[in-house]
């Protein structure tokens, strides 16, 4: 009876915990611990075990907010001190495992090992380092815990040396404590096509910058662009039986979709990163497909000359940093059940109204608007669905032809005719949801998540909703600006 008396006396502690109570002097010094480990499973197993653990640099993140409450991923890294079990530092975030474990594969039982990093300032004294995974009702458990000691031998403190990596200083407003830190990486860039990403990176900086909340806060911003040269321009199509030899082996297909970009070499994403200060992670491929990707506090990724490259990067990097939600529902996706209808997402811009009383954007709502709200869905749904069928088509030519390698001309004929027709759609989607009565209103829209019932956004248009040169919502740009304050503050 008494153990468990001082179990949870020493939990309530743990939970009662401020993040202003936290003296980071006390605790860490001014560098960085990588914890690089292993994520192994399927759907229904998982298992993590430490690879390497390294110490470099300056801490890229706040020194006064190390406790995040922001209460958004799938999982969260924790960091106790290990004499008195205060939390010390604490972050949201997701995983490509996570998404994995949603796909086809996961459910039939494969499994699959994933390398993942995780960043925290570096500790004076011995901590226990734990991850949390969310269960079927979203609460936190852990899943991992490891006692770490900051002055094992085995830690390595060896600087990460590359001579061919070019580092570029686009934007410098300040100490990294108080600022962020923005790393933008190329991968399909070989030597000769180093000014190629020197433009691709300005041009991306500049975007960030044309709207909401990020144009009111230019000065809080470093950016750091960094190039490894790859031995091939591109990245791998394995659809069309494409591969290039590239520095980070970005590929498409990721977990079956075509239009997915990611790559699966976090360590050698990490080391070069390592240059540099960084908060969060961009990774620019050198092609003209469309495709990209964005997983919370992990990286997002985006292609260089496709024709969407602003809407890829913002819309992007609104799931990298603020961890915000897709709200389309219409396109394929390789997930199965990514949320559920009668669990409350953690997203900031997505509800499934469990609670219509009390959900997480009421006081946004404009009065008179219903909830949930009964916009034009069937009409958008009946010409939505009719594009994505040809755009699937269109796709599947476009790989056919390369797989049969058929000439350039020919691929460049059919590429530009869905670039073409996919431009005129997005047009016309913008325009009809401009055109709603309901349009830059804040309610609960139905089709959201990936799932035409029972999930929720809040405007009837927004970045994470369709293609175009438009703001973030209300709400996404509210969520987007909270990130902001807790690394600058």
């Amino acid at each position: 009876m008494k153990i468990i008396f001082i179990f949870f006396l020493s939990l309530l502690l743990v939970i009662n915990v401020k993040a202003s109570e936290i003296k980071f002097d006390n605790y860490f010094t001014d560098e960085t611990m990588r914890i690089d480990y292993h994520h192994m499973g399927d759907a229904e197993f998982e298992m993590i075990s430490i690879d390497r653990i390294y110490r470099y640099g300056t801490w890229a993140g706040s020194i006064n907010n190390l406790i995040d409450n922001l209460n958004n991923g799938k999982y969260y890294l924790k960091v106790y001190d290990f004499e008195s079990g205060k939390l010390l530092y604490s972050k949201g975030f997701d995983t490509y495992f996570g998404e994995y474990q949603t796909s086809a594969e996961a459910l039939n039982g494969i499994k699959k090992t994933y390398h993942e990093t995780a960043l925290i300032p570096y500790p004076k004294n011995k901590i226990r380092f734990s991850i949390e995974k969310r269960d079927k009702k979203n609460n936190l458990a852990g899943i991992f815990s490891a006692e770490i000691n900051p002055n094992d031998q085995y830690i390595v403190k060896d600087k990460i040396v590359d001579s061919s990596v070019k580092i570029i200083k686009q934007k410098n407003n300040g100490d990294p404590h108080i600022k962020i830190d923005i790393t933008v990486m190329g991968d399909g860039y070989t030597k000769s096509e180093t000014e190629k990403f020197q433009k691709d990176f300005e041009r991306l900086t500049k975007t960030l910058f044309e709207i909401e909340p990020y144009k009111s806060n230019q000065d809080k911003f470093n950016f750091y662009g960094i190039l490894k040269p790859s031995e091939e321009s591109g990245s791998d199509e394995p659809g069309a039986d494409i591969f290039k030899n590239t520095a980070f082996g970005t590929t498409f297909y990721s977990l079956g979709s075509e239009r997915y970009l990611l790559t699966e070499d976090n360590k050698s994403v990490r080391d070069i990163a390592a240059n540099v200060p960084y908060d969060a992670l961009v990774i620019i491929v050198n092609h003209n497909r469309y495709g990209g990707g964005g997983i919370y506090n992990l990286f997002c990724t985006l292609t260089s000359d496709n024709q969407w490259f602003e809407y890829l990067f913002l819309h992007e990097f609104g799931h990298s940093f603020a961890g915000l939600a897709d709200e389309y529902y219409t396109s394929d996706v390789a997930y199965n059940e990514f949320y559920k209808i009668d669990v409350e997402p953690v997203e900031p811009n997505l509800t499934a109204l469990v609670d219509e009383d009390e959900f997480k954007w009421k006081e946004f709502v404009n009065n008179g608007v219903e909830i949930p709200t009964l916009w034009e869905k069937a009409q958008f749904d009946s010409m939505d669905l009719k594009w994505q069928e040809e755009r699937r088509t269109l796709n599947e030519k476009i790989t056919e032809l390369k797989k049969n390698k058929a000439i350039s001309d020919e691929i460049s004929k059919v590429q530009e005719e869905y670039n073409k027709k996919d431009k005129l759609h997005a047009q016309k989607v913008t325009d009809f949801l401009e055109n709603s009565k309901y349009s830059g209103k804040v309610g609960a829209f139905e089709g959201a998540g990936y799932l035409s019932n029972s999930l929720y956004r809040p405007m009837i248009d927004c970045l994470m909703f369709s293609k175009g040169k438009k703001p973030y919502c209300k709400i996404c740009e509210s969520a987007v600006l909270g990130v902001i304050k807790r690394y600058i503050e």
